[in-house]
């Protein structure tokens, strides 16, 4: 008797599902099984029908490589756009921007995926873990709702007001980071018949692309020490701390997403982590006179916050797999991580501020 073809049908659907999540958002379609989304974060495999050649392992030289300057320009854009949109008066909270853009380079990303491979594997992961992973960012995102509870900026407003604020930031970011993944994988779906096959580079150029990605992620060393120290907490210190946390959350990813079924595990204990490490270091932040740290620590504190918290947390990878997943765990995923990063905030900071030993806002002084 001749085996049944069930479980080959079944195997090709969940090798489609897996390789084509930019169709899925494009298409408003979803997987019930969050072990399909696993392939956000990896280079380009045999399941976008790349030869041999063109197939890279996820945790090989040139996908490391390329993550040390992806981060540093995504760090760069979101200390970049976050100074430029925060102003008197404006409309639109800063990180609303930031998560915004991310979004919307991630799910473009995410529908050119089988482009990237056939031209350069690697690239996929800097663009989409390093850059969009590194720009956006969970932890802040979840700090910024959790100082409207507590009004931390000491606005003139009532309790419900502070209510109000805080959902709205985190409604608005949602409905924001969501609507710019979506809109970005369908800008791909207008791309993709027109872009022409460029062809891949040659092995030294590939070489020499890995080893000027190692010595632009060094050269961010020299330029903290030698830089003014004026430069140290607003950016210099945070390219330090960039590439280890993108490498943390990539690792995460990389073995723990597919483990779960119900919701894509790596990525949500990356978001927890660093949301955790990040109420700590506001902690450090904000102690009072004559507790407060040196300048130097305090640019330690911020590069950390920035850099490394900034960059282990995402909110582009976050809103392409809240996108995909069906609706009854999507909102299971959403709501879980909401709640444990305002939980531990609530542990982490309520004490503190409520017993007296910090202040509401940051009183480190550079």
């Amino acid at each position: 008797m001749s085996p049944s073809p069930t479980p080959v049908r079944r195997l090709s659907t969940a090798s489609r599902l897996r390789s084509d999540v930019g169709s899925i958002l494009a298409h408003h379609s979803s997987v019930g099984d969050a072990e399909s989304l696993a392939s956000i974060d990896r280079p380009p495999s045999e399941l976008e029908k790349l030869p041999p050649s063109k197939i890279y392992h996820p945790l090989s030289f040139p996908v490391l490589a390329l993550l040390m300057p992806a981060s540093i320009f995504g760090v760069l854009a979101r200390l970049g756009l976050q100074a430029i949109t925060t102003y008197d008066g404006r409309s639109i909270f800063p990180l609303a921007w930031i998560q915004g853009a991310g979004c919307l380079i991630i799910g473009f990303a995410l529908g050119m995926k089988e482009p990237f491979g056939r031209f350069y594997g690697p690239l996929y992961t800097a663009v989409t873990t390093g850059f969009c992973g590194s720009l956006t960012t969970f932890s802040g995102w979840q700090l910024d709702v959790f100082t409207s509870w507590i009004n931390g900026t000491g606005s003139h407003r009532d309790w419900l007001r502070d209510a109000i604020d805080g959902v709205g930031k985190t409604v608005f970011t949602l409905a924001i980071s969501l609507s710019a993944v979506s809109f970005g994988a369908h800008l791909a779906t207008l791309i993709v018949p027109v872009c022409p096959a460029l062809p891949p580079p040659s092995r030294r150029i590939r070489y020499s692309l890995s080893a000027l990605a190692v010595c632009t992620y060094a050269a961010a060393f020299p330029a903290y020490f030698r830089l003014p120290v004026a430069y140290r907490h607003e950016v210099t210190a945070a390219l330090l701390f960039s590439f280890p946390g993108t490498l943390s959350r990539y690792l995460l990813s990389v073995y723990l997403n597919p483990r779960l079924k119900l919701f894509p595990l790596g990525t949500f204990t990356a978001n927890m982590f660093g949301t955790g490490l990040l109420g700590m270091f506001q902690v450090l932040q904000s102690l009072p006179s004559p507790d407060t740290l040196s300048s130097h620590s305090c640019a330690i504190l911020r590069g950390l916050a920035d850099g490394y918290c900034g960059c282990l947390t995402t909110v582009s990878t976050f809103a392409a797999e809240v996108d995909a997943l069906d609706n009854r765990k999507s909102w299971l995923y959403v709501t879980l991580s909401w709640l444990v990063s305002q939980i531990l905030l609530a542990v982490i900071i309520g004490p503190s501020i409520g017993a007296g030993h910090v202040h509401r806002a940051a009183t480190c002084t550079y």
